[in-house]
């Protein structure tokens, strides 16, 4: 090992290396500096802990430190050890890690995934925890006892966890923690969970439909009452549009492609070939973090074009919310659309299972579904291969 006298002059002098070394600061024996392959350097304290062993603690990048402030913090922490007897990164470990509720904080500023913010709510005993101290075995127990005691389905616990480790990876991706703690942690097999596969009967799909076309009318009802008072005669008449507002043409373009909500609602106008009758989803709206070319089908090409004929303004937004962003869910009207056609234990994600089980219905083959779906991989297909008509010829 290196020393020499750690000046700044010196230390800007030290380029990248092919392998990490250290250099011990002369004037300071206890004071060391790590020259890591990524360039980033790095003061460390050495020192004898309780056990009279060798150890050092992390002080901190030489881009926030002079050599003499690192000298003053390296001398502070000895002194504390000296007169308080206890061992420094023991006692400082937790109190300088990011916290599991910091990171979460940093993921919703970085506008990351709102499902995944709620579905590790259920983490809230770790939030004030280092990131980096949660283990393996502490989630697998808090897994366990949820199972146990909340009769959690392994699938619900699957999506926790992967969401959980999703944003920790996204701070190991950022640098916020060295790496994530999570990684080795396995999912549970699904052995109480059955596969859903809902879709609209041909009476439901009826029902839907006439609900979908009675919100868009009560919206362009509402429309004209308002205009008819003074206070409401600056909003523009609807006579002229295709559609009321924004709820139907998505609920009609959600049907007819099976695109995820979020990556629907992200949609950006620049990413629809109206021409050539195709949408682009984006890396960073799908699932699969690669980018999809999806043809439409008539009524989803038709619905895009009357939607944009209507457009007023320039957000590049295909369906921006009331303020211009991008919208998290439609709740509201979804759940009054399901209360008005009388459908029930419907979601908005069974919107994707309706399109794809009617193609499947309808004999499309299954390597093509999956490239509708845009799945990744086929077996993710099959759960819908007992509707193909063969399968059911083969039943009776």
């Amino acid at each position: 090992m290196a020393t020499a006298k750690l000046t700044q002059t010196f230390i800007n002098s030290l380029e990248k290396p092919k392998k990490g070394y250290w250099i011990n600061d002369e004037t300071m024996s206890e004071l060391r500096l790590y020259v890591g392959v990524s360039g980033i350097k790095t003061y460390y304290l050495s020192y004898k802990n309780n056990k009279g062993k060798k150890d050092s603690y992390k002080i901190g990048d030489e881009r926030l430190f002079t050599p003499t402030q690192a000298r003053e913090t390296a001398r502070k922490f000895l002194s504390e050890m000296a007169v308080s007897g206890t061992d420094i990164k023991r006692e400082r470990k937790h109190a300088d890690k990011i916290t599991l509720r910091q990171i979460r904080e940093a993921y919703k500023a970085a506008g990351k995934s709102k499902v995944a913010l709620d579905s590790t709510a259920c983490f809230e005993p770790f939030f004030d925890y280092p990131a980096e101290s949660i283990t393996t075995f502490e989630i697998e127990t808090w897994r366990t006892k949820a199972k146990s005691i909340k009769n959690n389905k392994d699938a619900t616990l699957n999506k926790q966890t992967t969401c959980l480790k999703a944003i920790l990876n996204f701070a190991e991706d950022r640098g916020l923690i060295v790496a994530n703690p999570l990684a080795k942690l396995k999912k549970l097999k699904e052995v109480d969970s059955k596969v859903k596969t809902r879709y609209l009967t041909t009476d439901e799909r009826n029902r839907f439909y006439s609900a979908l076309d009675k919100y868009d009318n009560e919206v362009r009802e509402a429309r004209k009452r308002t205009r008819q008072h003074s206070k409401g005669k600056h909003l523009p008449s609807m006579e002229n549009w295709a559609f009321a507002d924004f709820f139907k043409p998505v609920i009609i373009l959600s049907m007819n492609t099976g695109i995820r909500r979020h990556a629907l609602l992200s949609l950006r106008w620049e990413d629809i070939d109206l021409d050539a009758g195709t949408i682009l989803l984006r890396a960073e709206n799908a699932k699969s973090k690669k980018s999809d070319i999806i043809p439409l089908n008539f009524t989803a090409l038709s619905t895009l074009q009357k939607w944009h004929a209507q457009r007023t303004g320039v957000n590049p937004l295909v369906f921006p919310s009331s303020i211009g962003t991008v919208m998290h869910d439609c709740k509201k009207p979804f759940a009054w659309l399901l209360k008005e056609a009388e459908i029930k234990n419907f979601t908005w994600h069974d919107m994707r299972h309706d399109f794809a089980s009617r193609l499947v219905m309808a004999g499309v083959d299954l390597n093509t579904v999956r490239e509708l779906m845009t799945h990744s991989d086929i077996k993710m297909t099959l759960r819908y291969a007992h509707l193909a008509p063969e399968k059911k010829k083969n039943c009776r």
